[in-house]
């Protein structure tokens, strides 16, 4: 498996996990619920980093390989001068 399909799936499994959404409260390690109103919107930030990086990591996959060969090109074209 080459290395951005394996960021790819892990940045995804992460998304999914922030999607699920908070855990209730009468399961055991659950979080008690934030009463702080300048606490921030944390997990949108996550969320939308996340999902940036998962756009990236597949537009590498889409791209990866005319981008190498516009990078050989050039240091081709480099090397011979």
């Amino acid at each position: 498996m080459r290395l951005p399909l394996r960021l790819a799936a892990l940045l995804g499994a992460a998304l999914l996990l922030l999607l699920r959404g908070p855990s209730r409260p009468d399961r055991p390690g659950a979080r008690p619920p934030a009463d702080d109103p300048d606490r921030g919107d944390v997990p949108g930030w996550v969320m939308l980093t996340l999902m940036s990086a998962v756009l990236v990591a597949g537009l590498l996959l889409v791209a990866q390989p005319a981008l190498e060969g516009l990078f050989r090109d050039a240091i081709g074209r480099v090397s011979q001068n």
